[in-house]
This record gives structure tokens, sequence and C-alpha cells, in this order.
């Protein structure tokens, strides 16, 4: 256990923000996955700049890699345009 206050006051903020970070995660995750899912040209057309906000936030607060965020954008721009 820590001792020193400020020790004790970074855990408890390093905790904080593993909790926010996972969720952001979790989101970005269930919505690619929506995104795969979508059938309709149109619909994944309309979604897909939700996801790559997402996408790109992720990657701007360092929760992922910036090149993945570009590989999954890449993937996903792909999946639309096979689309039909």
């Amino acid at each position: 256990m820590a001792n020193h206050k400020s020790a004790i006051k970074r855990i408890r903020q390093s905790e904080k923000r593993r909790f926010f970070n996972k969720y952001f995660h979790k989101t970005a995750r269930n919505a690619v996955r929506k995104l795969k899912a979508l059938s309709s040209k149109k619909e994944a057309t309309a979604f897909f700049p939700n996801v790559v906000a997402m996408l790109d936030k992720l990657a701007k607060r360092n929760i992922i890699h910036k090149n993945k965020a570009s590989n999954l954008k890449s993937k996903l721009a792909k999946h639309i345009n096979a689309l039909k």
C-alpha cells in the first residue's frame, strides 16, 4: 500500500482513468461490430463517421495506437464499399 498522500491520490486517479478508458474502448469496439453487421450500404455509410470519430478519439487519448485506428478505419471503409 502507498504511504504518501500523492501516491494514494495517483492510485485513485489511475483507477478512475482505467474505467473511463475501458468504457470508451468497449463502446468503440461494439460500434465497429455493429457497423460490420450492417448489410445496408445506406445505413453503413450514415453510421461510418460516428465510428471513425470514436476510433480517432481513442487514438488521440492513447487508448489504442494511431496505426490500429487507421487500419480499422480502412478495413471498415473497404467493407462499406463492398456492400450493395
